[in-house]
């Protein structure tokens, strides 16, 4: 189960928002729930907003297919924040110059998704080795075999110029 939640045009700049984003991307919901409650920065009550409303979705999308949703299980899966459009304003400045204002705006998404487990490949019998042991078995070097020679570099070429 995957949802995801939009929010556009929040009037702080992508910069400072993706510090908040960057700590909660890849973690379990709860987790990022506390993360965000604690944090300092201001940013963290719109990406909190964003993360609450991706979860509420996914609920939503559980009860329409009627299948049932832990949401404590539900992860960040992917938590990115875009520029927007720039608000551009003028402040007065000496000698009747004006200066641009920039008022930077920027875009959130995040997507949950809870984890879905993979199935496991069926091992072999007990007592065959598999062949990939066997091929890594007959790739080892001999006891008397020598490294390969490596390249050098253009720096290390110069260093041996300038010794001469």
């Amino acid at each position: 189960m995957e949802a995801r939640a939009i929010q556009r045009t929040v009037r702080q700049s992508a910069r400072k928002m993706r510090l908040v984003v960057d700590l909660i991307r890849g973690r379990a919901v709860p987790e990022a729930y506390a993360i965000l409650r604690f944090s300092k920065k201001l940013a963290a009550k719109q990406i909190h907003k964003v993360l609450k409303s991706a979860v509420a979705n996914a609920q939503q999308a559980a009860q329409r297919q009627n299948e049932s949703l832990d949401v404590d299980r539900l992860r960040v899966q992917y938590a990115v924040v875009n520029e927007g459009p720039t608000l551009k304003r003028f402040t007065m400045a000496a000698m009747g110059r004006g200066t641009p204002i920039k008022k930077r705006t920027s875009h959130i998404e995040i997507r949950v998704a809870a984890p879905v487990a993979a199935p496991k490949p069926p091992s072999p019998p007990s007592g065959v080795a598999a062949p990939a042991a066997k091929a890594a078995a007959k790739a080892k070097p001999r006891a008397g075999a020598k490294a390969p020679a490596r390249k050098r570099t253009k720096a290390a070429k110069r260093s041996k110029k300038a010794s001469k």
